[in-house]
């Protein structure tokens, strides 16, 4: 009985990562060579930071933007969190410094 079980969580596990995948491909776009973040991100990001309401696109967007950080937003117990967060955060924040600020 437990084989059945084993399969079904892996089917899955497998559906979650697909799905996951193909949401951060839909979100964020494909960066400009050299840079961290595309220009879709760092639009996103900035319409965050306005303290307007945000839509589920730019949270999408950031979401993708901590993954590329290094962020994994597991459903299960993560003894590292927020740690974890806030230390994406920080790596987003100096990329969208040094990538998205018009001079």
């Amino acid at each position: 009985m437990t084989k059945p079980l084993k399969a079904s969580a892996t089917l899955f596990m497998l559906a979650l990562a697909l799905a996951l995948t193909v949401a951060g491909c839909g979100t964020g776009g494909m960066p400009e060579a050299g840079r961290h973040l595309s220009a879709t991100e760092c639009n996103d990001l900035t319409a965050l930071r306005t303290n307007a309401v945000p839509t589920m696109r730019e949270h999408q967007s950031e979401l993708g933007a901590l993954r590329k950080a290094g962020y994994n937003p597991s459903p299960w117990y993560d003894p590292y969190y927020p740690d974890d967060l806030q230390a994406a955060q920080r790596v987003v924040d100096h990329w969208y410094e040094s990538e998205c600020q018009q001079p």
